[in-house]
């Protein structure tokens, strides 16, 4: 059985539109400086992950494309629950290659955790019920 709680509408579109900006500035981020996230890539502990995809500098294009695309839909709102499947999909292997085994930077590894989190909020749940 399910249960219902009431949610407010504004509070959805906050945590959709909070949630995109990383997306957003992160997708611009690949594209702009292609070499220089190439070489977090070469310097991360499980790079190894990344090149089993392919070209990094071709991945790192790809992601920024993505990361852009799906994430403008999400904060849009447009077709939400895919957008944010799409950005699960991007976020796990960048997070495996980049942010896992970085012992000493832990925090950008549990800010992917956290936007993980509210992604899956998404996923889980019909935010275009209507709603108080």
């Amino acid at each position: 059985m399910t249960s219902k709680i009431l949610i407010s509408r504004r509070s959805i579109q906050l945590l959709r539109i909070l949630v995109s900006g990383i997306f957003l500035v992160a997708g611009l981020n690949h594209l702009l400086n292609i070499e220089k996230t190439a070489q977090r890539i070469e310097q991360a502990s499980f790079k190894g992950i990344a090149l089993l995809f392919g070209n990094p500098e071709w991945l790192i294009i790809l992601s920024g494309i993505v990361m852009l695309g799906a994430g403008f839909l999400f904060l849009i709102g447009y077709k939400t629950k895919w957008a944010a499947i799409i950005l699960v999909a991007v976020l796990i292997p960048i997070t495996l290659t980049v942010q896992v085994g970085q012992i000493t930077t832990l925090g950008p590894l549990f800010k992917n955790i956290a936007i993980l989190g509210g992604l899956l909020f998404f996923i889980l749940n019909d935010t275009n019920q209507s709603l108080k």
